[in-house]
């Protein structure tokens, strides 16, 4: 069962990521015409899971709402943050993305990847000082 996420917590980190937060109503949110608001930006609402948790659904609005989208998962999933990002709830519409907290094994999944991700250029910075500690040692032979 996972745990609650609020509302003002994911808005928190995403003004402080950059977004905008247009704090729609739950009105305004369900007329679903994101698309027409000028300002990229989002704004989140409540959900709640068959197991009868409550979550928190953020919803990307504007004329970027595809790069709003992405930059609200790419925040969130931050690994001082810790939460996972996921679209595949019932009742959620193609610019709404549901927010929940990470799990363990997901963390560490993610530390995984972005070390993956992060290996050749650590080797080549590596190899790099190396050659530099090489070249310091032969010319300190010289003095």
């Amino acid at each position: 069962m996972p745990r609650v996420t609020r509302q003002h917590t994911v808005a928190h980190h995403l003004v402080q990521g950059g977004l905008t937060n247009l704090k729609l109503t739950e009105e305004a949110q369900k007329k679903d015409r994101p698309g027409l608001y000028r300002e990229d930006g989002f704004s989140v609402r409540s959900y709640l899971t068959p197991d009868g948790t409550l979550l928190t659904v953020v919803g990307a609005y504007g004329p970027a709402r595809v790069m709003t989208r992405a930059e609200i998962r790419n925040r969130l999933q931050q690994p001082y943050i810790r939460y996972t990002v996921t679209d595949d709830a019932p009742g959620l519409a193609d610019h709404e993305q549901l927010v929940r907290w990470a799990t363990g094994e997901e963390l560490q999944a993610r530390k995984r990847a972005a070390a993956a991700r992060q290996a050749p250029l650590v080797a080549q910075l590596r190899h790099r000082h190396s050659e530099q500690d090489a070249e310091d040692a032969g010319q300190s032979a010289l003095f």
